[in-house]
């Protein structure tokens, strides 16, 4: 039965040729994850030795999560994505709309789930677990610490994307149809 964080978590993978019903799929298991509660701290997958072992888990689980969504709108935005628009796609110029709306939805949706695992980071790397590393989890903390240093911003990433679909749907707007 699938009923907690973990149990969902384990429902998500990534496909080597990712379509956009797998990138929903995933989304879907990712934000089951996130809403569902925590198992006991004895069925996770490492030994949890201490409470506050297990509340950084917590943080950590729960920022990794919001990172992983935000993969997974990159990866259905970049479907949609027209990277560069030509003279010559005038014709096509309304399915390209089409797709760039969607693809500019997904970078937005990113950016919601950035402030939330911003939030989560805040938690994790408090004063109080400065000499608590769960090595265990190392990913989780590489992640944690790539977003101290600044090395992991999606933000940053996110708002130039945003911006250069934003140009395209400008320029396709401004285009004639005489092609």
């Amino acid at each position: 039965m699938v009923k907690y964080k973990e149990d969902y978590y384990r429902l998500f993978h990534v496909h080597y040729q990712q379509y956009p019903d797998d990138c929903m799929e995933n989304i879907y298991w990712l934000e089951k994850a996130v809403q569902a509660d925590f198992c006991n701290p004895q069925f996770v997958d490492f030994k949890v030795v201490s409470e506050k072992q297990w509340e950084k888990y917590r943080y950590l689980f729960q920022m990794h999560l919001n990172l992983k969504l935000i993969e997974q709108h990159i990866r259905l935005g970049r479907i949609y994505d027209k990277y560069t628009i030509y003279f010559y796609d005038a014709p096509f110029k309304e399915q390209y709309l089409k797709n760039l709306d969607k693809c500019l939805s997904c970078y937005k949706a990113g950016l919601y789930y950035w402030k939330e695992a911003k939030l989560w980071y805040e938690k994790a790397n408090a004063p109080s677990f400065y000499f608590l590393t769960i090595t265990e989890k190392q990913g989780w903390e590489d992640e944690r610490e790539r977003i101290f240093t600044g090395e992991l911003d999606y933000e940053k990433m996110l708002n130039r994307e945003i911006k250069r679909v934003e140009k395209n749907i400008k320029q396709l707007n401004e285009m004639s149809e005489k092609y």
